[in-house]
């Protein structure tokens, strides 16, 4: 240990740690701080308890603590243990223990005090994972409020130590070690967008085998293209020994991955991004990086969280690389251009932005923080997923109204799965199938356990049948969660066979599905979304499947795994959840309201019929919901309303504006509605409108828009005060005789525009000038409407004479009597 650069630095941390409570340590990878620093607190007064290293991986937290153990000649499991899901070591005197990060969760929220602890140590925090982030919340708090004498130290290569120390407390020193630089030399081979990823980094490996020397450590986005490589160089470098390293790999496997071979073999290792960090392999001197990771994403409108495949940011490139110089100078090959380098983002998201945050609300809810914004973020949690979180969780029984945690949500909160799968185990558990379903549970954790269909009923026969290690331990693990259920549950029932479908269904009843087209592609959930399904997949000929993990966008998303249910198992398992209720659709051809009964699971119609007497009140709830959105032009309006609306709006009478009327629909469009709209009373409507009139509405009414204008005539004629050029009449010429004053209307006195007309209803001409017409342009109309109709008078002087409609002969006849 002397050699490690950090031990140069050490002892500025210690005095840190002597003086505070805090510290954040900088160290480049290979300095040894994943190994260096825990041991050496051991020795410090204010240590008499256990040393807590968080890892964010299994197989970094496993190959640490038997690094620790090894270097004091002990093996794992005495002075240094380890925690982990799958393999646990620790003994009565452990004193350093590294653990992942979603078990130190579980450890802080069942002991908040964290009894028998003096320190906890993030390593590499630049991960920025979401249990990563809550614990430290979680730690701070605790610090702050139950523990003042607790160490807490932020660990990483590449973050902004000034960041995590104002989050530790504002005196927090940073201490930063410069480390051994041995030289890494990178080599841009450019991409190949028309080449498939496995093909292309294939190709790199050989070119580096032949080019370098020492072992090669490769870098790809999964495990599918870990294997497909794989195959690859086992027909290209039969000779070559080549090692997967990710996380569904045995134990075995993954020392085997890490540790030189003990035949002095040269090793190719095929790894995801689990080797970015903590890990360091021995015998590396060579990367080759796809430049590609896979990380997790939730999906708020599908509901599910996807993987999807990204740019690897410029933080996690650099550490790929730097895996090649750990022990000496090394290679970095990277299949992108080095033009290109920099349009890469500088760092990864943090997982509190990007992932579902159900877990992660019910635990601030265990912890009693009902305002996760006073918590300590780096980031703090976006607020529409936390309610989005909030809303599921209270759906499921988890949290009551008011966000706080139910007796249910405390069962769920504690076993060590998502909030869904828990309640699921918990169910199960009722119903006699604890281990059936605590086995299901960690199918949809643990990918590659029980092989790769996406069936999991057969997933998890296979799992059964399987006698290896992992499947021995897996196992164990279930049959663990399955006694802490059953120890939860008050009413446990004897053992029961359950399909797999309806124990998933228990946990995500909104992913239910059900099949709409005859290959089995289109899937429709109760949750109301769209899912598509490889047609060769042994689910597509079912009817039934509820949906256990999906991948993709909202809209189309792929089904990755699922159980199916037979129609009879819908009906006998989620019978409960199987509503019927009567269902209002606008027939837009027959212009009314529609009712059927339908009995429906979710979004998924089980079956539909005409209902026979649907409720008057829902359908004129409906109907009023339909003006609102399209507006008062759907509402069949009479002659004498629309005239009075009109007139309204002009006098700016506020009681019969649009946006008065629709304030109030129900209250006067309410009573007057059946199923059709067009079969509405237009003299009750009418009558309802007036109603809306005060004394006071009225007398303006009349004094500002007058409904019609009588002519000299005794003819009465609208008042169109809708007309562009303002409000106009219409009226035949001859009324208009004897009129030597233009008529105006409201208060002041306006001009009306006089459309005038021919005796057959032509238009002559508009006028808001009528003694100017008269002694203007009236020769020119007068000389052709002599022309056009001889048998009506057409007098010099039209101001002088007696206004009538009728001919000239009937006029005269009628002078006569």
């Amino acid at each position: 240990m002397s050699e490690l650069p950090i031990n140069s630095v050490l002892p500025d941390l210690l005095g840190a740690l002597r003086a505070g409570t805090g510290g954040v340590l900088i160290a480049p990878p290979g300095a040894g701080k994943t190994t260096a620093v825990a041991p050496a607190l051991l020795g410090e007064a204010w240590c008499s308890g256990t040393v807590i290293l968080l890892s964010p991986r299994r197989v970094a937290a496993r190959a640490a603590a038997e690094r620790m153990a090894e270097q004091l000649g002990e093996k794992a499991g005495e002075t240094i243990g380890y925690v982990t899901r799958l393999d646990t070591r620790r003994s009565a005197r452990t004193r350093v223990l590294v653990m992942t990060e979603a078990i130190f969760v579980s450890t802080i929220l069942s002991d908040p005090e964290l009894s028998g602890v003096s320190a906890v140590l993030f390593d590499e925090a630049h991960e920025r994972h979401l249990d990563s982030d809550l614990g430290l919340a979680l730690a701070i708090e605790c610090r702050d409020v139950l523990r003042d004498d607790l160490r807490l130290v932020v660990m990483s290569a590449t973050i902004d130590g000034t960041r995590f120390a104002a989050l530790l407390g504002e005196d927090t020193p940073v201490v930063e070690s410069e480390g051994k630089a041995w030289p890494l030399d990178l080599r841009w081979l450019g991409s190949a967008p028309d080449q498939r990823i496995e093909d292309a980094m294939t190709s790199a490996i050989l070119t580096a085998w032949r080019e370098q020397e020492g072992d090669v450590l490769a870098f790809l986005p999964g495990v599918r293209e870990i294997e497909r490589v794989a195959e690859r160089l086992a027909d290209k470098l039969p000779q070559a020994l080549v090692l997967p390293l990710h996380g569904q790999c045995e134990p075995a496997a993954q020392r085997a991955a890490i540790r030189r071979d003990r035949e002095g073999r040269r090793r190719i290792v095929l790894a995801t991004a689990i080797a970015e960090t903590s890990l360091t392999l021995d015998g590396v001197s060579v990367v080759v990086d796809s430049g590609l990771s896979r990380r997790a994403e939730f999906d708020k409108a599908a509901g599910v969280t996807r993987l999807v495949t990204h740019r690897a940011s410029q933080a996690s490139a650099a550490q790929r690389a730097g895996r090649a110089a750990r022990q000496g100078p090394g290679v970095a090959y990277r299949l992108w251009e080095e033009a290109a380098h920099a349009g890469r983002p500088a760092f990864d998201p943090p997982e509190i932005v990007t992932s579902d945050l159900a877990p992660l609300t019910l635990s601030l809810a265990q912890w009693g923080s009902g305002n996760p914004a006073a918590m300590a973020w780096l980031d703090p949690p976006p607020v529409p997923t936390l309610e989005a979180a909030r809303k599921g969780l209270q759906a499921l029984g988890a949290l009551d109204e008011s966000g706080r945690i139910t007796e249910f949500g405390g069962k769920v909160a504690s076993l060590p799965m998502e909030p869904a799968q828990a309640a699921m185990v918990l169910r199960g558990s009722e119903l006699g199938a604890s281990e059936t379903a605590a086995r299901v549970a960690l199918l949809l954790q643990e990918r590659g356990l029980g092989g790769r269909s996406d069936d999991l009923a057969q997933r998890l026969s296979r799992w059964n049948g399987d006698r290896s290690p992992r499947a021995e331990a897996s196992r164990k693990l279930a049959g663990g969660w399955a006694k802490r259920a059953r120890s939860l549950v008050s009413r446990a029932r004897g053992d029961e066979e359950i399909p797999v479908g309806a124990l998933l269904a228990l946990g995500r009843p909104d992913m239910v599905a059900r099949r709409r087209d005859p290959s089995g592609e289109s899937w429709l959930s109760a949750g109301g979304r769209g899912y598509v399904l490889d047609p060769a997949s042994p689910l597509a000929a079912r009817e039934w499947m509820v949906i256990g993990d999906a991948q993709g966008q909202a809209k189309g998303a792929r089904i990755l795994s699922g159980a199916s249910l037979e129609a009879s198992e819908v009906e006998q398992w989620l019978g409960e959840s199987i509503a019927r209720r009567s269902i209002l659709r606008w027939n837009a051809e027959e212009g009314r309201v529609e009712a059927r009964l339908e009995r429906r699971l979710g979004s998924i119609t089980l079956a539909s019929g005409p209902d026979p007497s649907p409720d008057p009140a829902a359908i004129s709830a409906f109907l009023l919901e339909r003006v609102r959105e399209k507006g008062l032009a759907l509402v069949p309006f009479g002659k004498s309303s629309l005239s009075l609306l009109r007139r309204a709006r002009f006098a700016g009478i506020e009681s019969l504006s649009e946006e008065a009327l629709l304030a109030d629909l129900a209250e006067w469009l309410g009573p007057l509605l059946g199923r059709r709209l067009d079969a509405l009373d237009k003299g009750a409507l009418h009558g309802v409108l007036k109603g809306r009139l005060t004394w006071d509405d009225q007398q303006r009414l009349e004094k500002l828009a007058p409904p019609e204008f009588r002519s000299p005539a005794g003819t009465t004629h609208a008042i169109d005060y809708e007309d562009e050029g303002g409000p106009s009449v219409e009226v035949r010429v001859q009324a208009l005789f004897g009129l030597d004053r233009h008529p105006t209307f409201g208060q002041p006195a306006q001009p009306l525009l006089l459309k005038l007309t021919s005796p057959a209803g032509r238009p002559i001409q508009a006028t808001r000038d009528l003694p100017g017409f008269w002694r203007g342009s009236w020769r020119d109309v007068q000389r052709d409407m002599k022309g056009r109709y001889p048998r009506h008078r057409w007098p010099d002087e039209p101001w002088t004479e007696d206004p009538s409609l009728k001919t000239r002969n009937a006029f005269e006849a009628s002078k006569g009597k």
